[in-house]
């Protein structure tokens, strides 16, 4: 049994004392002990050496006590497993040399076998298992297959995706057709990392906020509601699309345990649009984290003050910035510790 198993119980909806705190891409990049590694090993070495992997994952952890660790990997090991060749390259991101943009492009795609193909990260959550000692939950995540579509097709990361909405909208058969492979890609892998000890997923839809309403829900999210359906009986499944607040109404009624939000919607609408009975997690904006920790602190207990310390999880609306203080890092995490009704 996990010791702290307090953000399990926020996501079943218990009654808590306070609620439970972790950050999205708390694993990595402001943190000086993970500048140590990254200046050794390039990124997709981090990625696929599970002790590696591991040993990111629990840094935060040891430095400031969050109540579930999210597993050290990368959204686009899932294209790299589909016969995509994925490159990282230093200060300019992801770049994949040959997107997919044709009906020749996409007959190269493959659904992999997980274990041969991404067998290392299923050895990294056991090694981080280990490291872990059931003190807290391990999170494992995946992209959302719009967010890995607009990889493949873009190439690279960008302002708008133009190239991958016109993909969509000149030949939807190919996108439709792309969409499935990935997502019957990422049902496989995230059941493989539920069997290898990850306590819940998430899935991260962070580019669903480029699509209309409408075409969210063609080329999103009924995609990611067959992810849920596949895993939500097997583990809590939490649903984050960034700038998709138009979706929560529809996101609450998926079977997912919990849903992100992001910083530009209020604790109030969340609570409004979806419902009121699903556990929301969110909404910090990351760069709010450069403020002073006095008021950090201040705006963290306003923040829970405003969800309500029950059905909810304390987290950014989106990932954290490189140049965030680590007392600033601090500040929030004990902020939710110190926290009382």
């Amino acid at each position: 049994m996990i010791k702290n198993d307090l953000f399990l119980r926020a996501l079943k909806g218990e009654t808590v004392d306070r609620p439970p705190v972790w950050m999205m891409r708390q694993a990595g990049r402001y943190l000086p002990e993970f500048m140590e590694i990254k200046h050794k090993y390039d990124f997709f070495t981090r990625c696929q050496t599970p002790e590696l992997a591991s040993e990111i994952t629990v840094q935060p952890i040891r430095r400031y006590g969050m109540d579930a660790a999210i597993l050290f990997s990368d959204i686009l090991v899932i294209p790299q497993a589909m016969n995509i060749e994925v490159e990282m390259k230093p200060n300019f991101g992801p770049y994949l040399p040959n997107p997919i943009r044709s009906q020749k492009d996409l007959d190269s795609v493959i659904i992999p076998d997980i274990q041969d193909s991404l067998g290392y990260v299923m050895d990294a959550i056991k090694a981080t298992k280990e490291k872990l000692n059931d003190e807290i939950p391990l999170i494992g995540f995946a992209g959302s297959p719009w967010t890995i579509l607009c990889y493949c097709v873009q190439g690279q990361g960008s302002k708008n995706f133009d190239k991958a909405k016109e993909l969509c909208f000149t030949n939807p058969v190919i996108a439709h057709s792309l969409l499935q492979k990935i997502t019957d890609t990422t049902i496989a892998y995230l059941k493989a990392k539920v069997e290898a000890g990850v306590n819940a997923v998430q899935v991260f839809d962070s580019w669903g906020g480029m699509l209309s309403p409408t075409d969210y829900q063609e080329f999103s999210w009924q995609y990611i509601q067959q992810i849920i359906d596949a895993l939500k009986d097997e583990t809590p499944v939490i649903a984050f699309g960034k700038g998709c607040w138009f979706a929560l109404g529809d996101m609450a009624k998926s079977g997912a345990s919990a849903l992100g939000v992001d910083w530009t919607c209020s604790a109030r609408n969340a609570r409004y649009l979806s419902g009121g009975r699903i556990t929301l997690q969110g909404n910090f904006d990351p760069s709010r984290l450069l403020s002073p920790p006095s008021e950090i602190k201040k705006m963290v207990h306003q923040m829970i003050n405003d969800f309500g310390k029950d059905r909810y999880i304390v987290n950014l609306g989106h990932g954290i910035l490189p140049n965030i203080p680590l007392d600033n890092a601090k500040a929030f995490v004990d902020a939710v510790k110190e926290y009382k009704s």
